[in-house]
């Protein structure tokens, strides 16, 4: 039997439990995985509390999670280039938080060998939101970019992805995540009143893009400093972004950018910053942490 983690109702962390369920056998195409780590999304908790229900209501028991890494034990007919005992990373949609799924093989990349398993179950849903983001804002050598909850999953991320493509970075956090963010290779500058001010003081030659993963003062920020909606994106604030005539991205998922965000680590120019591990069975745990709102990286549910 698998072990999977459900929720019946709308509610707090307290509604995820973990239950039985039929061991998933892979389907032509598919690949069968048995999970060792998974990736908890901001994202999740907001499906978990309701926030989506009014336009996209779910029909329960619900499932989360769309990011996991584990060890391939069953391959499906027709898939090549995988074999049972593969270490593996994937990308899925609602189904991450269990001990076993299945996924389309155009899903699944190859695990470098030495990377730990809690940065690869984290990797890819976060890694493909800021990587879309980038390449929605089309940010090259040229840029000065301003990342908002720079020290956050995405903002962490496309910190990182920015530098590789040679773009200088200004990222908000709170003063104890200072040094981090300069570890990254980004200019810290703290979060509240003034923040205008602290980011012209840091770049006198100004901006030119801005990505959002907070939502708030963070929108009217980077329109303030940017003079236009063209080239500000957030993946935050549905309501503010909507009044402003921001735009509101999702992530666009392909095995070539899981493959690059891959390489980006084995060449030593990516970090994966796991604030947190936690066993499956203590997924409302980890909801909690992220739901503080200071988490540094990401939570990952891990499988014994």
């Amino acid at each position: 039997m698998a072990k999977i983690v459900v929720f019946n109702e709308y509610g707090g962390p307290e509604v995820l439990h973990l239950v039985d369920a039929p061991d998933p056998e892979a389907g032509a195409g598919q690949v069968r995985i048995r999970v060792k780590a998974a990736g908890v999304q901001p994202f999740d908790c907001a499906t978990r509390r309701g926030d989506f229900a009014a336009y996209n209501p779910l029909t329960f028991p619900v499932r989360l999670g769309n990011e996991v890494a584990g060890i391939v034990d069953q391959v499906g007919d027709g898939v090549t280039g995988f074999a049972d005992g593969d270490e593996v990373i994937a990308y899925l949609d609602m189904q991450g938080y269990a001990d076993t799924v299945v996924v389309p093989a155009e899903q699944v990349g190859h695990k470098p060998a030495k990377m730990p398993w809690a940065e690869a179950g984290v990797l890819t849903a976060s890694g493909q939101t800021a990587y879309t983001a980038l390449d929605e804002l089309r940010v090259g050598a040229q840029d000065t970019l301003l990342v908002h909850a720079a020290a956050g999953g995405v903002g962490s991320f496309a910190v990182q992805l920015a530098k590789a493509r040679g773009a200088q970075v200004v990222g908000t956090a709170s003063e104890r995540n200072h040094d981090y963010l300069r570890s990254l290779g980004a200019v810290p500058v703290t979060y509240g009143p003034g923040l205008a001010d602290r980011v012209r003081a840091a770049v006198p030659q100004g901006i030119t893009c801005a990505l959002d993963a907070i939502g708030g003062e963070a929108l009217d920020v980077s329109l303030e400093l940017l003079g236009s909606t063209e080239r500000i994106v957030t993946i935050a604030d549905w309501a503010r972004s909507a009044q402003l005539g921001i735009r509101r991205i999702g992530t666009e998922r392909s095995a070539q950018k899981l493959d690059d965000l891959t390489r980006l680590w084995s060449e030593g120019k990516l970090v994966v910053e796991v604030a947190e591990t936690v066993p499956l069975s203590r997924a409302a745990e980890a909801h909690c942490l992220v739901e503080t709102g200071h988490v540094r990286g990401k939570v990952a549910l891990v499988v014994d």
